[in-house]
């Protein structure tokens, strides 16, 4: 119930009009499923639709729009991993190259396997060895911060990378 409460205080109103209009399209739908109910197949084809629209355009349409209005660049300057501990050591700077300013940048540094098949190494990306977020604030645009990480503990002995990566508000 936190989460959600939490994620409706953060919604701006571009959210508000996507929503908005996925819902009405949603009605739109189910109302002319409804009127062409005789026509079974075409019914029950735009009702589907209706709730697929809805659903996945809603998902898929906030991911997207806040890609575009919060666009970051993050770049990884530096990585060693410390032989006197067991930890690694990520240098790294994020630039706001959106036309706003950012309230609070999420940024996350993971570490993970690496090996000789492709397919594996893609695999590998979703399931990190290790992970580690931070959160800066007040990032003006147009302006670059840089950031320090130390992944800790880290016991990983074969190869790896590190991968560098931001979600601003």
């Amino acid at each position: 119930m936190v989460a959600v409460t939490k994620f409706i205080k953060e919604l701006i109103i571009y959210d508000y009009i996507l929503f908005g209009s996925l819902l009405t399209l949603f009605i739109i739908f189910v109302i002319l499923g409804i009127v062409l109910r005789r026509k079974t197949f075409l019914a029950v084809f735009l009702v589907l639709f209706a709730f697929i629209t809805l659903v996945a355009g809603s998902t898929f349409g906030y991911i997207a729009m806040h890609q575009y209005l919060f666009k970051n660049q993050t770049t990884i300057i530096s990585q060693k991993k410390l032989s006197f501990t067991k930890a690694v050591v990520v240098y790294g700077t994020l630039k706001n190259t959106s036309d706003r300013d950012f309230k609070s940048c999420k940024i996350t540094v993971s570490a993970y396997k690496v090996g000789g098949n492709k397919i594996k190494n893609y695999l590998f990306k979703f399931k990190p060895i290790n992970k580690m977020s931070i959160i800066e604030s007040d990032i003006l645009k147009g302006h670059e911060r840089e950031i320090k990480f130390i992944i800790e503990p880290f016991t990983y002995a074969n190869d790896y990378n590190i991968s560098l990566g931001a979600n601003c508000k």
